[in-house]
């Protein structure tokens, strides 16, 4: 109320309607060697349809003057519960078949940050992330005292069963079956899943969640919990989600490395992303891409693989989904 009101006397003073400001969220559902060919139209279509509901979920947030950081949270509880992603329900399974999840947020107006990693039987990891960052003094709890914090805090645990899918129990089956295919599942498939969003109060936010690599082995965690690496946001420059080979996207710090670039070195936000996307962490060998995010509410989406499941809902309401490059 007390909005409409200000807006009224804005409107009286000047003669001019206030144009609100702009919302825009994006979303990534992992990258790697994604090709028509490899693709059912049955499993394309339920992707894309996972897609959008979580990206409009989150952009629903937004335009019913929610925060950037609800939004976040919003389109990645969809994407954990959807078996099609490498998140929550259908995450990869390690080398002893067991589920480990691991998940980050991140304020860009505060830089306050929450993580965890090695967890699980939480149904929404980055539910718990949440809570590390509003309800704790650290950043990041992991393994069982993770566990014991999100069971404090009252968040919901399922019995591994419900995690672990038919399609991760035949994956590992093979993996394990022949090292080949082992090095070329973790040479061609990165998945993660994230969001960024940015609010009416001009706020930005990032989150990430992931359950690894599959058939990881000794308590291994890549980059998505790691802020800096997988997750970054800072209202004076950008907000960054990662999906790829995470031992490369740590090395380089990338998210943080975008918005520095943004920041520091005055570069756009679609200028930044590709540097770090396609020249520093190519030329080290490092395959994935990310969502990116700024003030403003432009949208960067590279990637140095095939393909990249991603969607975006743009400040002027368009909706974007994609899973190959040629959807650009």
């Amino acid at each position: 109320m007390l909005r409409i009101v200000l807006l009224a006397i804005v409107f009286a003073a000047t003669g001019h309607a206030v144009a609100e400001r702009p919302v825009a969220i994006a979303i990534h559902g992992g990258a790697g060697t994604i090709l028509p060919e490899h693709m059912s139209a049955e499993k394309e279509a339920v992707i894309r349809a996972a897609l959008e509901q979580a990206v409009r979920a989150g952009h629903e947030v937004l335009t019913s003057d929610g925060t950037a950081l609800d939004a976040t949270i919003a389109a990645i509880r969809i994407l954990e519960d959807s078996p099609e992603f490498n998140a929550g329900r259908g995450a990869v399974l390690t080398n002893t078949g067991t589920v480990e999840m691991d998940a980050s947020i991140m304020d860009g107006k505060t830089l306050q940050a929450g993580a965890v990693a090695s967890v699980k039987g939480i149904r929404h990891p980055i539910e718990a992330a949440r809570r590390v960052m509003d309800h704790s003094p650290h950043v990041m709890l992991i393994g069982d005292g993770a566990m014991d914090f999100a069971r404090r805090q009252g968040l919901e645990f399922k019995d591994e069963d419900w995690f672990i899918t038919e399609s991760r129990r035949q994956q590992l089956q093979a993996i394990q079956a022949d090292e080949t295919a082992a090095t070329q599942l973790s040479e061609s498939w990165f998945s993660t899943v994230g969001a960024v969003a940015l609010d009416r109060h001009g706020n930005l936010a990032a989150a990430t969640s992931t359950g690894g690599m599959a058939n990881k082995r000794w308590g291994r965690v890549g980059d998505s919990p790691i802020i800096g690496a997988g997750t970054y946001a800072d209202n004076d420059s950008c907000a960054v989600s990662a999906t790829g080979h995470g031992e490369y996207f740590i090395r380089h710090v990338a998210a943080y490395s975008i918005c520095s670039l943004v920041r520091i070195k005055g570069l756009s936000l679609a200028e930044a992303a590709d540097e770090v996307v396609n020249n520093t962490l190519k030329n080290a060998g490092g395959d994935g891409g990310v969502i990116a995010l700024d003030s403003k509410g432009n949208i960067s989406m590279p990637f140095n693989t095939p393909g990249m499941y991603r969607a975006a809902v743009h400040p002027d309401g368009s909706v974007q989904i994609g899973l190959y490059r040629e959807d650009d």
